[in-house]
């Protein structure tokens, strides 16, 4: 089964995507914004992809305040979590974002909130997991 780990501070937008997620999809999901788990989970290899929130509130990693880029760069940066596909979700979509968060954080796609084409959605996922099992 393919298990896709949302990390994302809003109940709200959390449900929502494991809805679609679950639904439509078929997948397995995870929810989780504490960063000791989601780094444990990556770890083990408990999920095939991570939907990361850029702009998360409430998540602490020793002592400060990060965010979704931040995470993802901690997670792309280390052998044992690199190759975990991460796709990042952010409501904040200027022109030029995309590159800069992309380019930043080392994630593999970008998907903008609110999403409106589901199908799309689970599709990006789709592709996003099967390119990096072609690439590890």
């Amino acid at each position: 089964m393919t298990t896709v780990l949302i990390v994302e501070d809003d109940p709200i937008n959390f449900r929502v995507f494991a809805k679609i997620l679950t639904k439509r999809g078929g997948l397995e999901v995870k929810g989780s914004e504490d960063v000791e788990e989601i780094i444990q989970i990556a770890q083990e290899k408990q999920a095939d992809i991570i939907l990361m929130d850029v702009s998360l509130s409430h998540s602490v990693y020793q002592g400060k305040a990060v965010d979704g880029i931040k995470i993802t760069q901690m997670l792309k940066s280390d052998p044992t979590t690199a190759h975990m596909p991460i796709i990042l979700v952010t409501a904040h979509a200027m022109e030029g974002d995309r590159e800069y968060f992309l380019t930043q954080s080392g994630a593999d796609g970008y998907i903008s909130k609110p999403v409106i084409d589901h199908q799309q959605f689970i599709n990006q996922i789709l592709e996003t997991i099967a390119k990096s099992q072609e690439n590890n």
